[in-house]
């Protein structure tokens, strides 16, 4: 009797040159056309950004930096100097009042234009008859050019022909030195300021009303809420995020306006309304002798200051979002 061997079958060995192809780890992939066409999206505001933003930035950093003259300024070889330029600007006697104009114009601009802002948009919100056309209206001041609105607020405040003082004399109250009197220039133009903003206010704290749901006002009404608890417990919490941003944009915005205060006062009588943003003008075109590099340092603590209430909000958000 023969006995067979049975030899277990075994499966092929594949060789490695019988493989298929793998893709190389590091292989590039080719661009799809949905990434070329973010890209063409993209180049352009880059290139806007970088040519209208980052290189003045830039410039304006190097302004501050060097000692510059019409001559070096031109031809391109002005020394280096540090910090000399801002040494300067703080050691001059303009800096105090300056400094004590921005805060104060700053400040009573933004108080004022938030809050007629908010009183106004609460009152549009009531959708009334002619409630569109009303608003509508508010944003004249807003469309203006600045040129426009400044000189229409330098005529109405004339000392010798201004309607203002035309009004108070009616009233029997003398008249103002309005733009002439260091006692009234800033106030002057902080009023012309407070008018041109209030537009912008009430139409971001509109948009932000209206997101606001309906019921809970109704919730708040059957609880026997009046309309001053509804604003304070409902209206102004829920607007805060609106707000934050609302102020943050007017704070950058009011902390370089020029155009008005130059046109009405051009930051006097004897600097009674000189600000940041004049002073830097002044120094940088407005003498036979221009100081670009102060002038130049004055612009870079606007910048700072813009920049440190902007991380300010950011780190707020943060923490409210975190929360």
């Amino acid at each position: 009797m023969s006995h067979t061997t049975k030899v277990p079958h075994r499966r092929p060995v594949r060789l490695a040159s019988d493989a298929a192809p793998t893709a190389h780890p590091r292989a590039r992939r080719r661009p799809t056309s949905q990434q070329w066409a973010a890209w063409g999206f993209l180049t352009p505001v880059t290139l806007y950004l970088v040519l209208f933003y980052a290189y003045p930035l830039y410039r304006n950093i190097d302004l501050s930096l060097r000692n510059y003259t019409v001559r070096s300024f031109v031809q391109g070889d002005a020394p280096f100097t540090g910090l000399a330029n801002y040494r300067t600007v703080f050691d001059d006697p303009t800096f105090a009042p300056a400094l004590l104009h921005t805060v104060v114009f700053t400040s009573v601009c933004l108080v004022f234009q938030y809050a007629i802002g908010l009183a106004l948009a609460v009152f549009f919100n009531q959708r009334f008859r002619l409630s569109a056309t009303l608003r509508a209206l508010f944003l004249v001041p807003w469309l203006l050019p600045l040129i426009v609105s400044a000189s229409t607020w330098s005529w109405m405040l004339n000392s010798d022909s201004g309607v203002v003082n035309a009004v108070l004399h009616a009233v029997g109250i003398g008249p103002v030195n309005w733009l002439t009197a260091p006692g009234w220039s800033l106030a002057s133009v902080i009023i012309a300021n407070i008018w041109i903003g209030v537009p912008f206010n009430l139409v971001v704290l509109h948009s932000g009303l209206q997101s606001i749901p309906a019921s809970l006002y109704e919730a708040a009404a059957l609880d026997g809420a009046n309309a001053w608890q509804r604003f304070w417990r409902i209206t102004f919490p829920l607007l805060r995020p609106v707000s934050a941003i609302t102020l943050l944009l007017g704070l950058v915005y009011t902390l370089k306006v020029f155009d008005i205060i130059w046109i009405m006062t051009k930051g006097g009588p004897a600097d009674s309304s000189t600000t940041f943003a004049t002073w830097s003008y002044q120094l940088g075109f407005g003498n036979l002798l221009p100081a670009f590099g102060p002038g130049a340092a004055v612009g870079n603590l606007l910048v700072v200051a813009a920049l440190v209430f902007g991380l300010v909000y950011v780190r707020v958000q943060r923490k409210q979002a975190l929360s």
